[in-house]
């Protein structure tokens, strides 16, 4: 199983954001960049994946905003059968917890975004997971162009609210915070490998 990993837009440059929006400034409490955040999570990610042993591909290392286009051409050059597109983000507009997205339709994408779910009411057991069982399982389902573009299942995960400044400041911004938010996607990486590609544990799990 491949992990391609994907950090969501842009991030800082000699301290210039690259992606327009996509950022909260909270004035004397702080500012975070999405983009930044997004890096530091899938940084971690890859981190851990190491240590396991579980192969993997940054989608989008550079810096700059890379095109959902060129994202997608890079990601279809692996296996459809044997690697799982991850993208990484933080949600805005008003609201609060976290968000799971699939394509529209029962697929493989959805038993993975169900134990992505699982996983993050382990770790978050006092936080909201935003859901919509109207099919049967927990993922929300969108046209987004990376679930939609890519030949392998696909998940996007939005990691609570940049504009919620409790999230803010107590997950978002903060070094345990972002840990428990890689914690969750680690083992919800590793169930994936077991459970729906039907691999071995990792050697050091």
């Amino acid at each position: 199983m491949i992990v391609l990993l994907d950090n969501g837009h842009g991030s800082l440059i000699n301290g210039e954001y690259q992606t327009a929006g996509k950022r909260k400034d909270w004035q004397e409490k702080g500012i975070i960049y999405e983009g930044e955040f997004n890096r530091a999570i899938v940084n971690g990610i890859i981190e851990q994946l190491t240590f396991y042993k579980i192969p993997y591909v940054n989608i989008a290392p550079e810096y700059w905003d890379v095109r959902l286009e060129t994202r997608i051409k890079r990601a279809n050059k692996y296996p459809a059968r044997s690697s799982f597109y991850l993208s990484v983000h933080s949600n805005a507009g008003g609201g609060h917890g976290s968000e799971i997205f699939t394509s529209p339709g029962n697929t493989k994408s959805d038993k993975i975004a169900t134990v992505f779910g699982e996983e993050f009411q382990s770790e978050f057991p006092d936080r909201h997971l935003r859901t919509d069982f109207s099919d049967g399982d927990l993922d929300k389902e969108r046209r987004f162009y990376v679930l939609t573009k890519t030949k392998m299942p696909a998940i996007l995960t939005e990691n609570f609210f940049m504009d919620n400044f409790e999230e803010f400041r107590d997950i978002l911004n903060t070094r345990e915070g972002r840990q428990k938010i890689i914690d969750f996607h680690i083992k919800a990486i590793i169930r994936t490998k077991i459970e729906i590609f039907k691999e071995s544990a990792p050697l050091n799990f």
